[in-house]
């Protein structure tokens, strides 16, 4: 079962992984915000697709075509997490490879949408603190990190769900003999 979690975890993610390092150094570091969420979370389920495959292809090498849920969910999830790792060790390498400051784009991102919400006085002062507050928490990987991982494994977790619940039923896509 190892054998498959990192097998099928790696897969999914150098894919997730390739494409947000494509698309980080298109754009350096900035997509256009409505896009680049959408496509992030595109390639996410793209790669996360591997959770399906690799429980189906557990399902049916070593289950005999069989798999309750926790079997199957525990399998997922450990997929989801190699995925996970891969996808946040590519978020460190774009930072290192885009040539810009990205904690402090999005502090100005921030202020600037602060702003356009017509913000002023106190309320925009504290829009600024706040963002002042990201920008120096996001400089430090400790914290960095982990926020990088939850934009990922909690899509994994969903995926891992839905295909036990679904690979549960070996009526489902049967095992060919």
């Amino acid at each position: 079962m190892l054998r498959i979690v990192f097998k099928y975890g790696l897969v999914a993610g150098v894919v997730v992984g390739a494409a947000l390092l494509g698309v980080s150094l298109a754009y350096q570091g900035q997509p256009p915000p409505d896009w680049g969420m959408a496509a992030g979370f595109a390639s996410m389920l793209v790669a996360l697709s591997a959770v399906f495959v690799g429980i189906k292809r557990h399902r049916d090498d070593a289950g005999g075509g069989v798999i309750r849920f926790w079997p199957a969910f525990g399998l997922g999830l450990g997929i989801s997490l190699v995925a996970s790792v891969i996808y946040v060790a590519a978020w460190e390498l774009t930072l290192v490879l885009i040539d810009s400051d990205f904690a402090a784009m999005f502090a100005g991102q921030m202020v600037e949408r602060a702003k356009e919400k017509g913000l002023s006085g106190e309320a925009l002062a504290a829009a600024v603190q706040q963002a002042r507050e990201f920008e120096a928490m996001y400089r430090n990987p400790l914290l960095r990190m982990p926020m990088t991982f939850v934009e990922i494994f909690p899509v994994g977790v969903l995926v891992s769900l839905v295909s036990a619940l679904v690979l549960r039923n070996p009526r489902v896509l049967p095992a060919r003999g």
